[in-house]
């Protein structure tokens, strides 16, 4: 159990591995966290995409691999998701109304702990909200991406490194 310091107070934070029972909570995090956050950085188009990449069929094939975390608050209740494949950090998400309060910081310490394990760097597909979190954590730009999506909109990201 780790803990964070949330309005000067610490709080008891726990990450665990998901289950298929627990696909609905990951979808819904995932499906939340695109749905109010992403709108404000990215065109209908490009948040479209998002929703349908995070799909039931890619999240029931990564829990199926072990690959999917869920971050609980001190009261058990899931805030949050992050999924580990092999050196590579996906769909990150914190429930909008938990955001700031330190659990996306600890998912990340827990995925690069889980990789540093096994690789020598992480990478991960860093969208526009979360980018500067990962540069003050000592990502570098490694790649930039433009997709196509629905209503002549773009979808834009930056892959990114860090040596562990």
């Amino acid at each position: 159990m780790n803990f964070v310091i949330y309005n000067g107070v610490n709080t008891a934070v726990s990450i665990r591995k998901a289950a298929l029972s627990d696909f609905d909570i990951v979808k819904m995090i995932a499906e939340t966290t695109i749905s109010e956050i992403y709108p404000h950085y990215y065109p209908k188009g490009a948040v479209e995409y998002f929703l349908s990449h995070h799909s039931e069929q890619n999240i029931v094939s990564d829990i199926e691999r072990n690959q999917v975390f869920l971050c609980l608050d001190p009261e058990q209740k899931v805030v949050g998701t992050v999924t580990v494949r092999d050196n590579e950090i996906c769909r990150l998400f914190v429930l909008p109304e938990c955001q700031g309060r330190g659990y996306g910081t600890e998912m990340l310490d827990y995925a690069e702990k889980q990789i540093s394990d096994h690789y020598p760097e992480v990478t991960l597909a860093a969208s526009w909200p979360a980018k500067r979190l990962y540069e003050k954590r000592g990502y570098k730009e490694n790649g930039f991406h433009i997709i196509p999506a629905a209503y002549n909109d773009f979808l834009c990201y930056d892959d990114m490194v860090k040596r562990v």
